[in-house]
């Protein structure tokens, strides 16, 4: 079972899954009905907005890759796709959503530099003795190499 988390606002409902994101924005809003997924993994930052007693407030989500609105204003965050305007009361929903959206982030990419494994001294020895046996490296080159992998 996947484990999900729907935060809503007035103008959207945010799905937040280990995977991914997905802004769902609601009719007769500005990107009226236009879905958005965004994986997890490739969120840059999240920028946040505490609404004011007129002004809303939004959360940001910046991606690799992402259009995001550079204007200051409320006005310029909510022409976004990848923003969710919120009101006062909406506030704490949405900060505990940024902290679970980053939470999933950092658990991704951990993921991602676990599983990445360095050769070992052993196998880059051997993958240049290979190179040498084909004739691409010369014998000088291939000591040279073990010399600078043996320390």
């Amino acid at each position: 079972m996947s484990e999900k988390h729907i935060f809503e606002s007035g103008t959207a409902f945010v799905e937040v899954s280990p995977m991914k994101v997905t802004i769902k924005h609601k009719k007769g809003t500005y990107h009226s009905r236009k879905e958005k997924d965004i994986q997890i993994k490739s969120i840059t930052g999240i920028q946040m907005k505490e609404p004011g007693t007129i002004l809303a407030g939004h959360m940001q989500i910046i991606f690799s890759g992402s259009g995001e609105s550079k204007g200051r204003s409320n006005f310029d965050a909510a022409k976004d796709e990848n923003t969710v305007m919120f009101r006062k009361k909406d506030y704490p929903e949405f900060q505990r959503c940024k902290q679970l959206i980053e939470d999933y982030r950092d658990a991704a990419l951990q993921i991602e530099t676990t599983t990445i494994q360095p050769l070992s001294i052993a196998d880059e020895l051997k993958k240049f003795a290979e190179l040498r046996d084909a004739g691409i490296i010369t014998d000088d080159e291939f000591n040279a190499k073990k010399q600078q992998l043996l320390g």
